[in-house]
């Protein structure tokens, strides 16, 4: 039986456990040791939290100690099947998209579904992103090159949920920063590689590392900033990359990486940001997910949705799925009861609009509430009156 975290009979456990070991976590059970390792879903928030990381000496980082963790099962045991399906998002993605709509019309057939649940591990009931036939990476290939004199240049990295099941976010995107004379490339780049840590997979993440610090760190050289529309992907290229690859272009990569609406608000401050907005939003609920506070870069998302006019309330609470955890059939249901809170907040803010920066918490919110829950790239596209689908 798994437990949920916010129960006392898990924090009970937990100090019968300690006591029992004396404090020495050598001593602790492997199926115990097991259990934490499987119920951390790498929100990152510990890590801020912790007054013993780096500097301290004792250099705690709880985040990348589960991660070794799940690494060193998969080395003894192997990946499983279910991790390397999950971690594979390029291929799905692929897949999915090219035999969309008969790939989302499958997924909303019962027998397929319990299909996937006993082979792949996915759970039956899971809401599942859509695919689009026309990726972004497609639409961006084949659209008009802007002509105006850019003030800036930026290398998008698209992420593979933009690029395969959210091409309007992408849109938007390129859409707002042209209209504030940015520049944008979309240079050659794979999954961040998040998918394949999440189940330990390192030898399959760090390939995928490898080729986009090459591809990434040529775009700097260029004299472009990385911009990603997508929390994770943004937290790995910063926090991971340079742990997981040590090449200069790796640190090269992470210093010159934004997040979509960090980047917005660097222009912002600069004095270049277009601030006229003619279709403000009314009322926005902003769910602010776990791997922007882990950045430590504030509110930047509500803090430009305000600027259109629109009230903005923040509401910090977790989607308790990040990335492959609550896709599985193991924590599906605990991954619902621990986002009830985000569900009551987003219910009782009673917004018109609903916005998040991570595509899974909008699953997640779009599942638990029945509210669709948008990029706030393409509410701020909307407030400037802006065609996603570009000129």
């Amino acid at each position: 039986m798994t437990l949920d975290i916010r129960q006392p009979e898990f924090w009970k456990l937990d100090a019968l456990d300690t006591e029992a070991v004396d404090g020495d976590v050598e001593k602790l059970p492997a199926k115990d040791a097991k259990e934490v390792v499987d119920l951390c879903y790498q929100c990152k928030l510990c890590y801020n939290h912790c007054p013993y990381t780096p500097p301290h000496r004792w250099q705690v980082d709880f985040p990348r100690l589960m991660l070794r963790a799940r690494a060193a099962e998969a080395k003894a045991k192997g990946v499983t099947l279910q991790d390397r399906f999950l971690g594979n998002t390029a291929l799905v993605g692929r897949i999915g998209s090219l035999t969309a709509p008969l790939s989302n019309w499958a997924t909303t057939l019962p027998p397929h579904r319990a299909l996937m649940q006993a082979v792949i591990g996915i759970h039956k009931d899971r809401q599942l992103p859509p695919f689009h036939r026309e990726t972004f990476s497609a639409w961006f290939d084949r659209r008009r090159p802007s002509t105006f004199a850019p003030r800036a240049r930026v290398a998008f990295f698209a992420t593979c949920t933009v690029d395969f099941n959210d091409p309007a976010t992408g849109k938007a995107a390129v859409a707002v920063l042209e209209r504030n004379r940015v520049d944008v490339s979309l240079p050659a780049h794979r999954c961040c590689g998040m998918p394949y840590l999440d189940g330990g997979a390192v030898k399959e993440a760090k390939a995928l590392i490898r080729d986009n610090v090459k591809s990434l760190g040529e775009a700097v050289r260029q004299g472009r900033e990385i911009v990603v529309p997508g929390p994770t992907c943004s937290y790995m290229l910063k926090q991971e990359y340079p742990w997981l690859d040590g090449s200069e272009d790796a640190a090269l990569v992470a210093s010159h990486t934004r997040d979509l609406f960090e980047y917005l608000g660097e222009l912002q401050a600069a004095g270049t940001l277009d601030t006229s907005f003619p279709n403000p939003p009314a009322k926005v609920a902003y769910q602010l997910p776990c791997h922007l506070k882990a950045q430590n870069m504030g509110t930047k998302s509500a803090d430009l949705l305000r600027l259109t006019g629109a009230t903005v309330e923040t509401i910090e609470r977790c989607s308790a799925v990040d990335g492959t955890w609550g896709m599985k059939k193991e924590y599906f249901e605990l991954s619902m009861k621990l986002a009830e809170p985000l569900f009551k907040d987003v219910r009782a803010a009673e917004a018109t609009r609903v916005a998040t920066d991570c595509p899974l918490a909008a699953l997640q919110i779009k599942q638990g509430t029945g509210v669709e829950a948008r990029h706030p790239i393409r509410i701020l596209a909307e407030a400037y009156g802006l065609d996603e689908e570009g000129a």
